[in-house]
C-alpha cells in the first residue's frame, strides 16, 4: 500500500483547526447538546415508534388483547343494562322469537338437509362477515374431501370446519369451566399450541381469567331471555378479546348455541345470526341499540332461512317428480346428496351415496338433461356440480 505523502498545514488551516477545536471545547464544557446527541431528559420507555395508548395508560409490554383491567364500561354492559335493554326492545324480541320459532319449526319437519345446509350458509356467511373469507361452496368441499387450494388460508377453512361441527352436533360446554371451554374451542395448551396462535389471542392463566370473568358475566343474565343471554355474551367475549383479532366466529358460535336455548331440543339446534347480513355482530350504541340490532339480525337470518328451506322444498319435489322414471337407488341417493350439500363433485358423491363412480357420472349427466343440477367449471374432467334451485 503506497501511503500518501504528508503536506504540512499552512498557517490559515492550522489557526482554523485550532478554532474548531477550541469551539469544541467550549460546547463540551458548557453542555451544549448537537443535533445527534441523546436527549439526557427523554426516558428509556419512550419509544417513538410505538404508537401512544389513548388513554395512555398503557406500557408498550401491555398485552395485545383486552383485559378487565383495561376495559371500559361502555364496551361491558352490566346485567341491568341488558335487563331494561329487554322491555325497551320487547316487540323486537317477540319478532325474533316468531322468526326463529317458524325456522325452527320448517326444518323440524321438513325434508332432509334443510339444517346441514342452513348451518353451511351460516358457517360462510359468519366468516364473512368476521373476516374469513370462506365460501359456502368452499367449505362443503374442505369438510367432505379436506380440498383446499393452495392459495386459501388453511387456518381459515379450519375454522370454518370447525364451526360447522359444533353447531351442528356439540352442545354447550360449562361456561365457568375453563378447560371445557377450551376443549369446545379446540384450543390447545401454550406448551404445544403454535407461537402464531400465541402472539394473536390470549392462552394460558390469561385465558383462564378472561374465561372466568366472561362466565360470570353471562351467569348475572341468568334470568333474561336466551336470546338476550346471547347478545350479552356476544358482546362480552369481544370485549375481553378472548378470541384475540382473529377468531371471532368463535364467540358468535357460542352465542348461537346459547340463544338455542330458547328452542326445543331435536330441531334447529343453533340460532343464525348472520344469514341476514352482519348487523347483528357489528352493534354499537347503548344497550337498547345493541339489542335491538341483535334481534333485528336475528329476525332477518331466519327469515332467509325460511326463504332458503322453501327454495330447496320446491327443488326436492321438482327433483323426485323427474327421477320417478329412473330405475335403481343411486337417483334418489344423489337427490339427497344434492340437498345436503351446496356443491358436489364426483368423488363426493360417490363417497356420499356409496355408489361407483360412474354411476355417479352417468345420473348426473341426466340430472343435468333434466334441469335438475347446473355444473359450474364448464370442464370435462374434475366437473362440479350444484342443485338448479
Amino acid at each position: 500500500m503506497v501511503r500518501a505523502p504528508d503536506f504540512p498545514l499552512s498557517s490559515h488551516a492550522r489557526s482554523r483547526t485550532g478554532r474548531d477545536a477550541s469551539a469544541n471545547d467550549e460546547e463540551a464544557d458548557t453542555g451544549t447538546r448537537g443535533m445527534y446527541d441523546p436527549d439526557p431528559d427523554a426516558e428509556d420507555d419512550d419509544l417513538w415508534f410505538i404508537p401512544a395508548s389513548p388513554d395512555g395508560e398503557e406500557a408498550p409490554g401491555d398485552l395485545p388483547w383486552l383485559t378487565s383491567s383495561s376495559r371500559s364500561a361502555q364496551d361491558d354492559l352490566r346485567a341491568d343494562d341488558w335487563a331494561e335493554s329487554e322491555a325497551v326492545n320487547a316487540a323486537a324480541l317477540a319478532r325474533a322469537a316468531m322468526a326463529v320459532g317458524g325456522l325452527d319449526d320448517r326444518v323440524r319437519n321438513g325434508v332432509p338437509g334443510l339444517r346441514r345446509r342452513l348451518i353451511c350458509s351460516e358457517v360462510a356467511d359468519l366468516g364473512w362477515h368476521l373476516g374469513d373469507r370462506v365460501t359456502v361452496d368452499r367449505l362443503a368441499l374442505y369438510l367432505v374431501l379436506r380440498l383446499a387450494a393452495l392459495s386459501e388460508d388453511s387456518q381459515s377453512l379450519a375454522r370454518a370446519a370447525w364451526a360447522q361441527r359444533r353447531l351442528d352436533h356439540a352442545g354447550l360446554p360449562h361456561l365457568s369451566d375453563p378447560v371445557a371451554l377450551a376443549e369446545f374451542l379446540g384450543r390447545e395448551s401454550v406448551g404445544v399450541a403454535p407461537d402464531a396462535e400465541l402472539m394473536s389471542r390470549p392462552t394460558g392463566t390469561e385465558f383462564e381469567a378472561l374465561a372466568r370473568d366472561w362466565a360470570q358475566h353471562v351467569d348475572a343474565l341468568g334470568g333474561l331471555h336466551p336470546f338476550v343471554i346471547a347478545a350479552g355474551a356476544w358482546q362480552g367475549w369481544r370485549a375481553r378479546g378472548l378470541s384475540g383479532d382473529l377468531a371471532d366466529v368463535e364467540g358468535a358460535v357460542l352465542a348461537s348455541k346459547l340463544a338455542a336455548q330458547a328452542l326445543r331440543p331435536g330441531g334447529l339446534g343453533f340460532v343464525p345470526l348472520a344469514l341476514g347480513g352482519g348487523d347483528a355482530l357489528r352493534a354499537t350504541g347503548d344497550g337498547a341499540a345493541r339489542l335491538f340490532a341483535w334481534l333485528r339480525g336475528m329476525e332477518q337470518a331466519a327469515l332467509r332461512g325460511l326463504m332458503e328451506c322453501d327454495r330447496l322444498a320446491a327443488w326436492h319435489v321438482q327433483a323426485l317428480t323427474r327421477i320417478a322414471p329412473l330405475s335403481g337407488r343411486t337417483p334418489a341417493r344423489l337427490v339427497d346428496a344434492l340437498m345436503d350439500w351446496p356443491l358436489v363433485s364426483a368423488p363426493m358423491l360417490e363417497e356420499q351415496t356409496g355408489a361407483s363412480r360412474a354411476a355417479v357420472q352417468r345420473n348426473m349427466l341426466r340430472f343435468e338433461d333434466m334441469g335438475l343440477v347446473r355444473e359450474v367449471t364448464g370442464q370435462s374432467r374434475f366437473r362440479f356440480w350444484r342443485a338448479a334451485v
